[in-house]
């Protein structure tokens, strides 16, 4: 699906449809590409928004989740937001965590897939080797139920960052700060509604981190889905967006 990216200001994001605002937020290796299905059902009845992340863009000093949370801040300011749904995939879902933390009167729900914040095991143990593609079509596959899921232009997209030294010091800068940045203290503090989606399957942040989310934030509901790994909104989209629709409605 070929969709318009906006460019004002700093920001390069995605915005599509009317109504209601759903900010979704993608992962480490996130394109925006991966919420294609998900725009796609929603900007239906939905004004749905994508900020591009400065993740291979940002100052080194900076490149962890605190700096990708003040970029979110920035981003809705710049937009004159509130009354917003989250929807973050693993570090995305950790942007979203913070972000309601720091900005509890914007947001009234929540929905994470696959989020960091608790523990997350990066790219099945190990970070990939550089220069070496069949390692990295090999890790990237890792992320799904089904390797196939791992197209080759998503495969190319991760080759091609990893071998560029800039983009690769700042992937491993937040990877570390993701780890390091543990939520458990925080998230009894979240009151609004929480979606937990989550795959049956996801090897990066097993099922046991959704039901430590469930445990640890008060008002939640949690979904798993099987066969499926660490981003539900890619490899069972209609049953993602299935299990969505009635908590947004709600």
């Amino acid at each position: 699906m070929a969709l318009e990216i906006h460019k004002e200001g700093d920001f390069e994001y995605i915005e599509e449809g009317k109504g209601e605002t759903l900010l979704l937020l993608h992962g480490l290796f996130g394109a925006l590409s991966n919420w294609d299905d998900v725009i796609t059902f929603f900007k239906q009845k939905y004004r749905v928004i994508i900020p591009l992340l400065p993740i291979y863009e940002m100052p080194l000093k900076t490149a962890g989740v605190p700096g990708l949370v003040k970029f979110t801040e920035k981003f809705v300011d710049f937009k004159k937001l509130d009354d917003l749904v989250l929807i973050g995939n693993s570090l995305g879902g950790h942007v979203a965590l913070q972000f309601t933390l720091n900005n509890p009167e914007k947001v009234k729900k929540m929905i994470l897939t696959g989020s960091s914040g608790l523990f997350e095991n990066s790219m099945g143990g190990s970070f990939p080797k550089r220069g070496s593609y069949s390692f990295v079509e090999e890790k990237v596959g890792y992320t799904f139920y089904d390797p196939k899921t791992a197209t080759k232009e998503l495969v190319d997209y991760v080759y091609n960052i990893i071998n560029d030294t800039q983009k690769c010091l700042r992937i491993i800068s937040i990877a570390r700060s993701a780890q390091k940045h543990n939520m458990s203290k925080d998230l009894h503090e979240i009151k609004i509604p929480t979606l937990l989606v989550w795959g049956l399957n996801d090897t990066i942040t097993p099922p046991m981190v959704a039901h430590e989310f469930d445990k640890l934030i008060p008002n939640t509901t949690l979904h798993f889905i099987d066969k499926c790994g660490h981003a539900p909104m890619m490899e069972h989209p209609e049953k993602f967006n299935t299990i969505c629709e009635p908590f947004l409605k709600n």
